[in-house]
């Protein structure tokens, strides 16, 4: 199991979300090779302090950073069933623990709250037959009836036309943005989901083959693994806008809710530690009208929570003037680190 850490100048301490460490669904390898249309991409857990720190109770410090490959395609041939089949079994895991955690924090956790809006959120897409495949949309980013309207909206705002690198989340209903940001020549970055082969991967039009179904394929998570190319958290790279899933958000604040896994806060800690991102860079999300909720209590939220600036639903554009402030991610902390069990 991997855990995220950070560490301040003073001591190690987990990095809070839902629960209180993030467990990665599956165990990263040693090195772990990505086929890709053009070169084999490499990850080796490493470790990316200046100096090599001592064990910490038994848990041993790494980190995920590229390896250049050979240059050449990948002899084994991209298994897409497989890699199917294993996002959606640890999709399915993920759910389970998720269900588990939302129980456990409901009963004696002060952060039950979060699980309350959900389960309406979620109760109530299903009992509106709002919910769009995959159903039932507990514990996921919920697909919705009108995403691909809400995308449309999205890619009809200023701060869509006008990005060159568009960072969006690897979920259901935002497919149709990745295809708007693929479709408009800009630069696509997208997590693998559950961080599965990597951090992120970036995808361009010009590295798709040139067939009709290419762009749509790459919207998808096997086309991502087949065709993107990963990067390492030393890239240097500017993300103009960042479309982000959530379960519930409230129009009046700008507070949002995911699924309660902290993924979507890891990765926008990520990108300012790359230094891609700032507190100007706009975060949009899209939901259905039934996701907008007026409960989130601010005085609540943790400082890595990250608000929306702009909501995006099939019947409106929603500016939400927000002024919770945005996350500093690492870039005070003098490393970040992986800890990997034995």
């Amino acid at each position: 199991m991997v855990y995220l850490y950070h560490l301040n100048t003073t001591r190690i301490r987990p990095w809070k979300m839902d629960s209180n460490l993030i467990p990665f669904s599956a165990p990263f390898p040693l090195i772990h090779t990505v086929p890709n249309n053009s070169y084999n991409a490499h990850f080796r857990l490493t470790s990316i302090s200046a100096s090599r720190m001592s064990s910490q109770r038994g848990r041993r410090q790494f980190s995920l950073d590229p390896v250049s490959g050979s240059g050449t395609r990948s002899e084994a041939a991209f298994d897409e069933a497989a890699f199917e089949a294993e996002r959606l079994r640890l999709d399915a895991k993920a759910r389970e623990t998720m269900a588990e955690t939302s129980k456990r924090e409901n009963e004696d956790d002060p952060k039950a709250w979060k699980w309350v809006i959900r389960k309406r959120i979620w109760d109530l897409m299903e009992a509106r037959n709002v919910a769009q495949n995959p159903r039932p949309v507990h514990h996921r980013i919920p697909n919705f009836l009108g995403a691909s309207t809400a995308a449309q909206k999205l890619g009809e705002l200023e701060e869509f036309q006008i990005s060159n690198c568009v960072k969006v989340n690897p979920d259901s209903p935002q497919k149709q943005v990745r295809f708007l940001t693929l479709s408009g020549s800009k630069m696509l970055l997208t997590p693998q989901p559950r961080l599965r082969t990597g951090f992120f991967s970036v995808v361009e039009s010009h590295m798709l083959p040139p067939t009709p179904r290419a762009i749509n394929e790459a919207c998808t998570s096997v086309g991502v693994a087949k065709h993107g190319r990963p990067i390492g958290l030393d890239e240097k790279i500017k993300v103009d806008l960042i479309v982000i899933g959530s379960v519930a958000v409230d129009p009046r604040t700008g507070a949002r809710l995911g699924k309660g896994e902290g993924f979507a806060e890891l990765e926008y800690g990520m990108l300012r530690y790359m230094g891609a991102i700032d507190d100007s860079t706009p975060v949009v999300t899209s939901v259905h009208d039934c996701q907008l909720v007026d409960d989130i209590p601010v005085e609540k939220l943790l400082i890595h929570d990250v608000p929306v600036d702009i909501i995006c639903t099939p019947t409106q554009v929603i500016y939400t003037n927000t002024s919770i402030p945005k996350p500093q991610g690492w870039g005070n902390l003098q490393f970040l680190s992986l800890f990997v069990s034995h």
